[in-house]
């Protein structure tokens, strides 16, 4: 069973057993598929090299717009926003998805104050894409899937999501708590 992570003198450390750290990969490995940027044949191989997109269209998928919303509610300003950063903030996201996925490798896991931003960043993004698939809209819709937390009692697809969401929350809010323990007292 996990252990959540906590502050210790090495670094912000966990304990989890092996169907745990297989499914926050696998978890990890998924948000960095539907991170992945829509195959394009009209690419120019400058642009692909340089990484300037000259064109991008807001994600169709909810849980890719949650994970990369529009930045304004002006569509002109949206869309240059998106044209601009699109492409790094994929990178970015994805980086820190794989940098977190290995960081569960060792056991236990040990991580660094930067590490520890990363991998709650990727926890952060695992809740986005569970949310928009669990159609979490609403506090109230929150609380329904908050009761949803026995494993054993998952009888559909939804149930076991809502598990794995609750999960996932766990595991951030005491990583969250851990890295607050590492801010200068004032």
């Amino acid at each position: 069973m996990a252990h959540g992570f906590k502050r210790t003198r090495k670094g912000i450390t966990a304990h989890f057993e092996g169907p745990e750290v297989r499914l926050l990969q696998k978890l990890f490995s998924d948000v960095g598929t539907t991170l992945e940027p829509e195959p394009r044949e009209d690419v120019d191989p400058l642009e692909a090299l340089v990484g300037w997109d000259e064109e991008v269209a807001e994600p169709e998928d909810p849980a890719v717009r949650r994970l990369l919303p529009a930045a304004s509610s002006d569509p002109e300003q949206a869309a240059e926003f998106r044209r601009l950063t699109d492409r790094s903030l994929r990178e970015r996201k994805t980086a820190a998805l794989r940098a977190s996925s290995l960081a569960l490798e060792s056991d236990p896991v040990l991580l660094t104050t930067e590490q520890a931003q990363d991998f709650a960043r990727s926890l952060n993004d695992v809740r986005m894409v569970l949310a928009a698939r669990l159609g979490i809209e609403t506090a109230e819709d929150a609380e329904r899937v908050g009761k949803l937390t026995d494993f054993g009692k998952t009888e559909s697809v939804e149930d076991y999501m809502a598990v794995v969401y609750n999960f996932v929350s766990w595991l951030q809010e005491t990583l969250m708590t851990a890295l607050t323990k590492t801010l200068p007292s004032r």
